[in-house]
């Protein structure tokens, strides 16, 4: 029988702590774990003595036992000091630390069963999962993890979209526009809830919801449609989101650990600066040094399939390699169009030309009615090690998989045998019509990026989406790009086909720089390029392929942002603005000492630029109606 949870309102305020208060290392962040009257596990969140989350459920629910109710201590360990070291072959840093304080508390519900409670609490924020130890088969029924916010809080998320529909059956894709500054308990759109990341603000907090640490066991989740009362509850796939034939809810045999609940907490410039997201993921399976990122020429973002061909295909690898930009990727069909030969031969001419391959793929056999190919070749671990060895032989650096089916455990699964099996082949990976990566990109270097957007394309369609492009590509930074790498597909300096752009050209340069993928994929075209001054294609040339560290220096979700990063000793700002009026920033840039930095940004026209220098201690500059700006610190 599945149990069905009381709602978070009915909880008495009476509660019996189980332990001292956790705290962050630095003692800003504060956690309490207590068992209420009913016996249930519930937890409180501080942050420098200003609530950030209300009493809210913690719990399981296993077919083979309950870990929500009834529920009474066993044990509470010790606080552990959590230290950490890792690389990301591309994120927001190269190198990160990580410092925490762990504690585990051990619980036992009527029949004796015991479920373990993991927290960690981190300068930046919170994270905790579940374990449930023990041998024999465990079938996940539901889970009671809420977070309830107090009232005057607000939200930025976006509606998860229903599983089959939209074009071919391809949703879910994590395609959405975001709602941006709405009541906490604003119900989402369809009972598909919201996805994550999920962005909040209470008082003088911000709160970013993720999960992490997704092994292939377990199924993705996302926020609940109902959040009345502003508890948000975590959500689940629906049935049709799964592999053909394969289960939507974690099944294993043995202990079952579920992935990390992780809340970034803190002013929005440590938010913006935490690396929660991948802290929390497993380490990397191959060394990040071995993977190469950088960017990409790509025909299909303005010339779509009729690009498709060995010609057109040619020019855009000299393309690539004229821009200094490492890989040129080939998109859909390009087996039927250009095949296996020529497509050796594209190879060969882009290795000369210091250029590497990537070749498209349709992920899905039966759960849409995508008609591109290669399709169905990936499904088998047989199809896949015969597939990757002939784009091996072939020449082929790495792949687009394209047009998943959803967040179930068995196509989590699908995803991990992917991750697994390209790291062995020495192939790149992308991931496109796609769950967000959740941390993947740490744990298997060769992701370099994944779409999980409403990307580009999309302002390419309609120019309904094109007017809003401004708006939302302004809100990525703080939410779907916070941690995962984003394959936005941005940068257009002349024409879209048949759309009027919206965006002014310093808005799209600044995207460059905004916008973190292993691999980006710019959608301008060689002839397009060709317009620009040559400072701004000397730009394009020179930006870092990997970035060392970030400084969040000023903005608004959905509004207007800016941010610094670092590679090596430079330091590149950028800055763009949503808004369809003028917007003043001032810059504290200080931190820079007595350099001089080059200044890009926006001409008298919307296709126009200007150049000139930016310098601290402080600057003052007056960003254009979606316009934007660069700044490079040598």
């Amino acid at each position: 029988m599945r149990f069905i949870a009381p709602l978070l309102l009915a909880l008495p305020a009476v509660a019996h702590a189980l332990a001292p208060t956790l705290g962050s290392p630095d003692g800003q962040l504060q956690v309490d774990v207590s068992v209420n009257d009913r016996q249930q596990l519930v937890y409180t969140v501080q942050r420098a003595g200003q609530p950030v989350l209300l009493a809210s459920r913690l719990g399981l629910v296993l077919a083979q036992g309950d870990f929500a109710n009834g529920l009474t201590l066993v044990a509470t360990s010790a606080v552990k000091p959590h230290r950490e070291r890792y690389t990301l072959a591309a994120g927001k840093r190269h190198q990160v630390d990580v410092r925490a304080n762990e504690q585990q508390f051990t619980v036992a519900n009527a029949a004796g069963q015991r479920m373990v409670l993991t927290l960690r609490a981190a300068n930046d924020g919170l994270a905790l999962r579940y374990a449930v130890p023990g041998p024999g088969r465990k079938q996940f029924v539901d889970e009671l993890t809420s977070f309830a916010f107090p009232a005057d809080a607000r939200a930025w998320l976006q509606p998860m979209s229903v599983a089959k529909t939209g074009w071919k059956r391809t949703n879910p894709s994590y395609e959405e526009h975001y709602q941006t500054d709405i009541p906490v308990g604003t119900p989402a759109p369809s009972q598909a809830g919201w996805v994550f990341p999920a962005l909040f603000r209470t008082g003088s907090n911000w709160v970013a919801l993720t999960e992490a640490g997704m092994d292939g066991r377990f199924h993705a989740s996302r926020l609940s449609h109902d959040s009345a009362g502003g508890t948000y509850r975590i959500g689940l796939p629906e049935p049709s989101e799964v592999f053909t034939g394969g289960h939507r809810l974690a099944e294993v045999g043995g202990p079952l650990t579920t992935p990390w609940r992780v809340l970034a907490i803190g002013p929005l410039k440590t938010v913006m600066e935490s690396t929660l997201g991948t802290d929390l993921a497993a380490p990397a399976v191959i060394d990040p040094k071995q993977i190469k990122p950088g960017p990409a020429s790509w025909s299909w973002a303005l010339l779509k399939d009729e690009g498709t061909v060995f010609d057109v295909q040619k020019r855009f690898i000299d393309y690539a390699a004229d821009m200094r930009w490492p890989y040129t990727l080939v998109d859909a069909d390009w087996d039927r169009k250009i095949g296996d030969a020529q497509m050796k031969a594209l190879a060969a001419h882009a290795q000369a030309r210091g250029v590497g391959l990537l070749a498209w793929y349709n992920s899905s056999g039966a759960w849409n009615d995508t008609p591109y190919t290669p399709k169905s070749a990936l499904l088998t671990k047989t199809d896949r090690a015969r597939e990757f060895a002939r784009m091996k032989a072939i020449g082929v650096k790495g792949l687009k998989i394209d047009f998943f089916g959803g967040d179930g455990a068995s196509m989590q699964a699908y995803y991990v045998d992917l991750l697994k099996e390209t790291a062995a082949a020495g192939l790149l990976l992308n991931f496109h019509g796609a769950t967000l990566p959740r941390g993947w990109s740490r744990t298997y270097p060769q992701l370099l990026t994944t779409e999980a957007v409403k990307g580009f394309e999309f302002a390419t369609f309609t120019q309904a989406d094109q007017d809003r492009v401004a708006r939302h590509a302004a809100m990525l930074p703080f939410a779907r790009n916070l941690f995962d790498p984003m394959d936005f597909t941005p940068v257009v300096f002349h024409d879209i086909p048949n759309i009027q752009r919206a965006t002014r050209n310093g808005f799209e340069l600044a995207e460059s720089v905004i916008f973190l993928s292993g691999i980006q994929h710019y959608a301008e075209t060689p002839e397009g390029m060709a317009t620009v001054p040559p400072y701004v294609k000397t730009f394009m040339r020179e930006l870092p392929r990997r970035w060392d560290d970030v400084r969040f220096l000023d903005g608004e979700p959905a509004r207007y942002v800016v941010l610094a990063r670092r590679a090596g000793k430079e330091w590149f700002i950028a800055g763009l603005n949503a808004d369809d009026t003028p917007r003043e920033v001032t810059l504290d840039l200080g931190w820079l000492g007595t350099r001089e930095g080059q200044l890009i940004t926006d001409g008298a026209g919307p296709r126009e630029f200007t150049e000139g220098r930016l310098a601290g201690p402080a600057a003052t500059l007056t960003l254009a109606p979606h316009g934007g700006f660069v700044a490079r610190f040598r």
